[in-house]
């Protein structure tokens, strides 16, 4: 049980203090790359990016999953919005994030960064409200006594 914590709240921490980089820092700094050079950038970024987020999504999921069983003292009824709001995360990257992405491989697009910058506040905050809650399963897991 306390492995299957200890990853979620890896992944989870991690993927927070990621997505408000990317959020706060990154995406609002793509208006600033030159036009000439942006392909090949927002080629680049998709490639490393999916280095660093790739398996730390994946140990996220897995671990949530893991939690629905293994949930610290009866904490079950928190794991199922953790899950719910990691779904979300999924799925807006999958239909917001992505295709966003995907149009930015062919040229700086306003339209396309408007999206992917306004789109990924569903990210932030779910991710964010994950890490109160694996928060929330750690302190409930520790004994106090």
């Amino acid at each position: 049980m306390k492995i299957v914590l200890f990853i979620q709240v890896f992944a989870t921490v991690f993927m927070v203090g990621l997505i408000w980089f990317v959020q706060i820092v990154h995406y609002p700094l793509y208006a600033n790359v030159g036009r000439e050079q942006f392909r090949e950038y927002e080629a680049l970024h998709n490639r490393l990016t999916t280095w660093v987020v790739g398996p730390a999504m994946l140990l996220e999921m897995v671990s949530a999953v893991a939690l629905l069983r293994y949930a610290p003292n009866g904490s079950t009824s928190l794991a199922w919005p953790g899950l719910g709001l990691l779904i979300l995360i999924w799925i807006s990257t999958a239909t917001l994030s992505v295709p966003a992405h995907n149009l930015l491989t062919a040229g700086f697009s306003d339209a396309a960064w408007q999206q992917l910058v306004s789109t990924n506040w569903i990210r932030t905050g779910a991710w964010s409200m994950r890490g109160v809650i694996v928060m929330v399963l750690t302190y409930r897991s520790v004994d106090l006594k």
